[in-house]
C-alpha cells in the first residue's frame, strides 16, 4: 500500500481542503497518515508558506517530495489551488502516472560555537538571521571565508537561500533569485552607515563554496537573537557564528506546468 502524509495548519479552510483530498486519494488507492514514517512517499503540505515552512521543520527537513495545496495568502511554494476542484483530482492522476519533476532546494546552516566549545546547529530552508535580542543594535565582525570584511553595525543580517530570496530578504529590499542558482545572499538589516559606523547597505552574494563567519560583540546583559525560518534561540554568549550550506536537500514536487518565473510575475509583478 502507497503511504501518503498529509500536513495542515489546521485553519477551517485547510480541514475542508484536507477531508476532499484524503478522500480522493483513499480512492486511488493510497493510505494517508499524518505522521512521516519511513515508508511514506510523499508529503502533501496543505495552508500558505508559513505551514510550508512548519511542515518542513515538523518532520525534520524529509528526504521525501513535498508538494504543497495552497489555502494562505501568498502561496509561493505551493503548486496547488483547490479553488479549482479539476487541480486535486489532476494532482493525483499526474502523481500516479510520473508526470512530474523534483525540484531541488538548498538549504542553510548555522554553527554557533559557545565559550565551553559546545556546538549548536540551526537549519533553514528561507533563511538565517542574526539581530539583537529586544530591539537592541548589534555590532558583528564579519568575514567571507578566511577574510575578514568588517564590523557591520544596525539592526543585524539575513543570511537567505535561494529558495528564500522571495521571502523575508526581499521585504528588505534583496535580489530576487532563481533557486536553480545556488547561493547565499547576505542582506543587511537597517545598517548603520555614519562617519562613527561604516556599514554595507546592500545584500552580497557568496557562491556556494564559501561560508560567512560573524564574532558579535556583546555588552553586558545583551543578547544575540538567532533565527532559521522564523524560529527563535537566543545566545548570551557566543564565540562565532559559521553559516554555510548544509548538505541537506529539500524536494519539492513540480509539475509540467510550474515555471519560476510565471510564479513571481503572479505573486509579485
Amino acid at each position: 500500500m502507497r503511504t501518503i502524509n498529509v500536513f495542515t495548519n489546521g485553519t477551517e479552510v485547510s480541514k475542508k481542503t484536507k477531508a476532499i483530498l484524503v478522500e480522493k486519494f483513499e480512492k486511488n488507492g493510497f493510505t494517508v497518515g499524518e505522521k512521516c514514517s519511513p515508508d511514506s512517499e510523499l508529503l502533501v503540505c496543505i495552508g500558505g508558506d508559513g505551514a510550508f515552512l512548519q511542515a518542513v521543520h515538523t518532520y525534520h527537513f524529509p528526504s521525501i517530495p513535498i508538494i504543497g495545496v495552497n489555502t494562505g495568502h501568498l502561496g509561493f511554494f505551493q503548486e496547488i489551488s483547490p479553488d479549482d476542484p479539476g487541480q486535486l483530482d489532476a494532482f493525483i492522476r499526474d502523481y500516479k502516472a510520473g508526470r512530474y519533476t523534483l525540484q531541488q532546494l538548498s538549504t542553510v546552516q548555522a554553527v554557533v560555537t559557545t565559550p565551553d566549545g559546545e556546538k549548536h546547529v540551526h537549519r533553514g530552508l528561507n533563511e538565517i538571521v542574526i539581530r539583537g535580542n529586544h530591539s537592541y543594535s548589534v555590532h558583528l565582525d564579519i568575514s567571507i571565508g578566511n577574510s575578514p570584511i568588517e564590523k557591520f553595525s544596525g539592526d543585524g543580517i539575513l543570511v537567505a537561500t535561494s529558495a528564500g530570496s522571495t521571502a523575508y530578504n526581499y521585504s528588505l529590499g534583496g535580489s530576487i533569485v532563481d533557486p536553480r542558482i545556488r547561493l547565499l545572499q547576505v542582506t543587511p538589516i537597517a545598517p548603520m552607515n555614519t562617519t562613527a559606523y561604516r556599514s554595507f547597505t546592500s545584500s552580497i552574494l557568496l557562491p556556494s563554496e564559501l561560508s560567512l563567519g560573524i564574532v558579535p560583540e556583546l555588552g553586558k546583559g545583551a543578547e544575540i537573537l538567532l533565527m532559521n525560518d522564523g524560529i527563535e534561540h537566543a545566545y548570551e554568549e557566543t564565540c562565532e557564528i559559521k553559516i554555510e550550506f548544509s548538505d541537506t536537500i529539500i524536494n519539492l514536487l513540480r509539475f509540467e506546468s510550474y515555471d519560476f518565473w510565471d510564479k513571481v510575475k503572479t505573486k509579485f509583478l
